[in-house]
């Protein structure tokens, strides 16, 4: 379902960030602990491989490079298989109760009410985004690209999705269905996601980032309550001082 799109003409479209805009975790880094419990890694494989991405952004990565490196765990492995992984990681997800963020979630019913293209954009990937998509009903969606030879992940990244890959992939959509920016909206959580917000006409900022709340003031942006339930700055934001699945560095889930 990835980079696809369901058939049916629509005049507008919303896209949407989907890690603490949607839900509440980030997605890469919970289904990289799921998969690795599902090939039979002992705990400590989850802990090495976050201390290894944390190695690279302590010594100057970009975040473009270390999303190569989380992506490059998956050499080898068959997309069929992280495919029926990610089935099963969603499913532990909703069972345990409150992946989705309510404000986002509602905005994305009512977009989806209208009639709107919904669209996930998101630095995830297929095992992530399509379950949830599938759960949600969301039009398309458009997330980063492993290469693949033969059914297999050869561990490359070939389309990343951060930052103005966002804003490249909804003007993208957006022109494919022949949509005027200015009648379009977009939400995202983070200051990764502003190039994404400002290709269209109507931004709705999700939470409390310092960045997108300085924006929505100047800009009269709409404002939606993010995890921590309120739209405003008083809550300390994402400052990546963690890396785990519930603080992994800033921006990199994007």
């Amino acid at each position: 379902m990835t980079n696809r799109t369901r058939a049916g003409a629509r005049s507008r479209a919303a896209f949407f960030d989907v890690d603490e805009t949607l839900i509440a975790v980030k997605s890469m880094f919970r289904f990289l602990a799921h998969h690795l419990a599902a090939i039979g890694e002992p705990p400590s494989a989850y802990d090495e491989t976050i201390a290894a991405l944390r190695a690279l952004a302590a010594g100057g990565a970009t975040r473009d490079e270390v999303m190569r490196a989380y992506y490059r765990v998956y050499a080898g492995r068959r997309e069929a298989d992280l495919c029926a992984q990610g089935r099963d990681w969603f499913r532990q997800e909703l069972s345990a109760g409150e992946l989705f963020l309510p404000a986002g979630l509602k905005a994305f019913q009512e977009h989806r009410r209208r009639g709107d293209l919904t669209v996930l954009v998101s630095g995830s990937f297929a095992p992530c985004l399509d379950p949830l998509a599938e759960c949600i009903g969301a039009a398309q969606v458009v997330g980063a690209r492993l290469e693949t030879v033969d059914g297999v992940h050869t561990g490359r990244l070939v389309t990343p999705m951060l930052g103005e890959d966002k804003a490249v992939a909804a003007q993208a959509v957006m022109a494919a269905h022949g949509m005027d920016p200015a009648d379009c909206g977009a939400y995202g959580d983070h200051a990764s996601d502003l190039p994404l917000l400002l290709a269209v006409g109507h931004p709705v900022v999700v939470g409390d980032d310092p960045v997108l709340a300085r924006h929505a003031a100047a800009r009269g942006w709409r404002r939606l309550p993010g995890r921590g339930g309120r739209p405003d700055a008083t809550t300390a934001p994402e400052d990546g001082a963690g890396f785990s699945p519930a603080r992994p560095p800033t921006g990199w889930h994007r």
